[in-house]
Order: structure tokens, then C-alpha cells, then sequence
């Protein structure tokens, strides 16, 4: 049965083309009736839907990753900014119609478009002071902004129809919204593969391989996006010193753009578990391929030396920003395919030194200053504990890494021992910095350079719910 002023279409090509068509006519829609004062037309401003009823479960090959349901039955999911989600689109609606037999459906749904989120939109001031305009032109709200599908809410997946994929049009626009607001970039040139530090030098070193690549004729690298608004092309000759890298921004963002979009994202997230969990609650709806942090930690092994790498393959929380989400009795499993690419990349890059590598543990906190209590408090926190280290933003990273689904990693480098004689002290720490900053930054791009030669890798049912899982990824 046709849902209700919904059109069916007869391939992948053809829905994705309607989404992408009727969201952009609703775009000019709206701006076309702002700037004329017309605002009763804004009542045709709706994001698109495309509902897809799976007529028949039947058994699959079941190593497919995603792209498979439990049950027949009734699929949908409002969309925004398809054209910025084509290909993703496209691929995973490719996946679930080769697996079973399905009737797909394009149309307006009734969920009206907030001016706010339209780019090009003229001021609406004009039209919020006209008078109560407000059933016709809607404000953004927070009602509509929420993780119940990510999460596994019963009520999300037990309704009329299931979820086809995880987020809501404003859940989506809004961390859009957040990502440019708190980078400085908007999300067009966002790459799949995004590195997190929370150092600016590097950032600075991952701009230096930036320029690098773009004067190499064999580099895949198109163009470097800088959060002050520069964009530098391929074959500009311009050295690290000509370039502005301070950023108004509260976390920088630095895009080296690939074609396909399967490039490097590195973003300097500041300090703390909080904006750990900020910049990844945005990334998410953008469906990354994998993030890794890049950071230092304090070691916790007396046989440990500043400089050594701490590849985290378990993740002890005591951050508190995640509890409500992920519960404790969760384990926070390591990726393996991303364990392997930054294995691979640390003994290529450091040789003989890979000895300095060790993976372990890693205790996540909220409190900087955790080194500072008694011997006695340290002796019951860390007791039964196998933890190599300890910083802020790890496990945030992880853990909203296996909450949405998407492969995560960290490596770490030692900056202090703070339980044996070695604190962090500015002289220590800048000779520190200074000597390890680049081999531990091109680890990270190495790894991830290695991961985007064949995604498929990482596209595996590793973070997939047992319940409330979704078809696509």
C-alpha cells in the first residue's frame, strides 16, 4: 500500500535524485517566500521521507555488514541535506534492496524546515516580528532533537513504522549547525576519516603534510580547508609561515579534501571529556568512516619513558559523561582493524624504536588533577587495575564511538609519570612536545591512510546491537 502523497520509485538512483530534488525545492521554497513576504507559502517547506517496505525477510550471506533486517515490514526515515548524504545514501539503500524484496517511496513529510537551517536564507526577522507566525514558519526546537534511535528506545522502534536510519532531520541539522559554529568550517568539506588531538602543534604538523601532499602531482589530496576561512589548493607553493593557523574557533578544524571525500579531518577538541562527547554527538550524523585520538597521557608503569606510545585497547570510565548512555556493565570493546592500521603505522615510522609501544588500558577522567591525591587514594583507585595510562578524553572518544557505530581508536604518548618522580613540569614538557609531535601525528595519518585503501575493512557487524539496530550504517 503507497503511503500517503508519497511517489514509488523503481531504483536506488531514482529516490536518492527525489530526496535530493525535493529537499532542494523546498530550500528555494523557502527562501523565495521570506524574501517576498509571502510566508503562508512556507507551509510547503517540509523535509523529504523515503519509506521502504522490505515484502519478505529471507535469509542473507551473514557477513553482510548492514543493509539487513530482522523482520519484514514498514522502514522510513525523514532525510535533510540528502545531496550532502548522496553517496551514503545511495550505498546503504543499494545494500538493503539487493537483499530483499522491497517497494520504495519519496515524498514531503509534514515536518516543516526551520528557516535556521537553510542556507542562503534572507533574514526572518522581518517575518518573526509580522506577527505569530509561528504554526506557519517554525523555530527550531529541541523537541525534535534527540539520540531515541541511537540509543535503542522502545517506543522509536515499535511504532508504525521501524527506523531506517539513525537520526531525526533536526537531530541532523543542528549538529551540522554545531560543527560549523564550533570549527569554523561549515560540514561540506568534512572528510570520512578524522583525527581528534587536543594540541595545536598537531594541528601544525598535520598542515605542514597538507602542504606537502598538495605539491606532490601523485597525491590523492585535492585542497587544505583552514578554519579561518582560507582554502589552499593543489600546487600552491606557500610555506607553514605564511599561513594564519590561530583560530577564533574553539575547536579548529583543518580538512585535507579528497575527491571522493575519504580524506583526513583533523580537529584540535580542547581538553576534557565534555568536548570530547560535544564534537562527536555532531560528527556522528555525518557517518565518518573512523576518529582516533591522537593525545598524551600519564604513564603509569615505572618501566615506561616520556615519549613511549600507548595504543588503547580497553577503556576504564571514570569521565561520568557517558554513564547515562552506555552503562558501566558495557565493555567498550577495541576495533581491531583500526588496533592493526595504528600498529602497522607505529613500526614503520619509528623502526627499531617500536619497542617504545606497548598497548594497555586507559583510564579516562574528569578530573585533571587526579595525580594530586594521597598516595593512600591512589594505592585504592588504581588496585586490581591494569590501566598503562591515564588522560581525559579517551574513553568519551570510544565510547560515542560505540555508540553510534562508528570505528574508533586511540594512541597515546607519555608525557609524565606522575606516580614515580616524574610529574609534568613546563621545561620537561615543551622538550617533550617538541621531539615527539611529528612521528606521533603521522602514525595517526598513516593509520588512517592505510584504513581509506580499503574501508571494507572496517565495515564489519563488530558494533552492531543485538536490539534496536537499524539497516543502514
Amino acid at each position: 500500500m503507497n503511503p500517503q502523497n508519497m511517489e514509488k520509485v523503481t531504483s536506488v538512483d531514482a529516490a536518492v535524485d527525489k530526496l535530493v530534488e525535493l529537499y532542494d525545492t523546498a530550500c528555494e521554497t523557502a527562501r523565495t517566500c521570506i524574501a517576498s513576504q509571502d510566508y503562508e507559502a512556507y507551509v510547503d517547506v517540509v523535509y523529504p521521507k523515503i519509506t521502504v517496505d522490505v515484502n519478505e525477510w529471507r535469509p542473507i550471506d551473514r557477513t553482510e555488514p548492514y543493509g539487513y533486517v530482522n523482520e519484514a515490514g514498514r522502514y522510513a526515515a525523514e532525510v535533510s541535506k540528502p545531496g550532502l548524504m548522496r553517496d551514503y545514501l545511495h550505498d546503504q539503500l543499494t545494500r538493503l534492496t539487493r537483499n530483499y524484496p522491497c517497494d520504495v517511496f519519496v515524498g514531503p513529510s509534514q515536518t516543516r524546515i526551520p528557516p535556521e537551517y537553510i542556507a542562503g536564507m534572507p533574514d526572518v526577522s522581518e517575518a518573526r516580528r509580522a506577527g505569530d507566525v509561528g504554526e506557519v514558519i517554525p523555530r527550531p526546537t529541541l523537541d525534535d532533537v534527540h539520540d531515541a534511535i541511537v540509543d535503542g528506545d522502545w517506543d522509536a522502534f515499535h511504532g508504525e513504522e521501524r527506523p531506517l536510519l539513525h537520526f531525526g532531520p533536526q537531530r541532523f541539522d543542528i549538529a551540522c549547525a554545531r560543527l560549523e559554529h564550533y570549527t569554523g568550517i561549515d560540514v561540506e568539506s568534512l572528510q570520512k576519516y578524522i583525527l581528534f588531538t587536543n594540541y595545536a602543534m598537531h594541528t601544525t604538523e598535520f598542515v605542514k603534510f597538507g602542504l606537502r601532499q598538495l605539491q606532490d602531482s601523485q597525491s590523492r589530496y585535492e585542497r587544505l580547508m583552514l578554519p579561518v576561512g582560507e582554502t589552499i589548493g593543489r600546487g600552491d607553493e606557500r610555506e607553514i609561515e605564511d599561513l594564519t593557523l590561530e583560530s577564533r574557533f574553539q575547536m579548529p578544524r583543518y580538512d585535507l579534501v579528497t575527491a571522493t571525500g575519504d580524506g583526513i579531518t583533523m580537529i584540535n577538541i580542547g581538553v576534557g571529556p565534555s568536548n570530547a562527547k560535544t564534537i562527536t554527538d555532531a560528527l556522528a550524523v555525518l557517518r565518518p568512516e573512523a576518529w582516533i585520538m591522537i593525545g598524551h597521557c600519564a604513564g603509569l608503569d615505572a618501566r615506561m619513558r616520556i615519549g613511549d606510545l600507548i595504543l588503547g585497547n580497553a577503556y576504564q570510565r571514570y569521565d561520568h559523561i557517558l554513564d547515562e548512555r552506555i552503562g558501566h556493565h558495557n565493555p567498550i570493546p577495541a576495533v581491531p582493524e583500526v588496533q592493526r592500521a595504528l600498529e602497522a603505522s607505529v613500526h614503520s615510522i619509528y623502526g627499531e624504536e617500536k619497542s617504545q609501544m606497548r598497548t594497555g588500558t586507559v583510564i579516562s577522567t574528569d578530573d585533571r588533577n587526579w595525580e594530586w591525591k594521597t598516595p593512600k587514594d591512589l594505592w585504592e583507585w588504581l588496585r586490581g587495575s591494569t590501566a598503562a595510562a591515564v588522560d581525559m578524553e579517551s574513553c568519551a572518544i570510544a565510547t560515542n564511538g560505540y555508540r553510534y557505530r562508528i570505528p574508533y581508536g586511540t594512541l597515546l604518548s607519555v608525557s609524565d609519570l606522575p606516580l614515580h618522580a616524574v610529574p609534568k613540569l613546563p621545561a620537561q614538557a615543551q622538550a617533550f612536545y617538541e621531539n615527539s609531535k611529528q612521528a606521533h601525528m603521522m602514525c595517526a595519518v598513516d593509520a588512517m591512510e592505510k584504513l581509506a585503501q580499503d574501508p571494507e575493512k572496517l565495515h564489519t557487524r563488530k558494533l552492531r546491537r543485538t536490539m534496536g539496530e537499524v539497516p543502514f550504517r
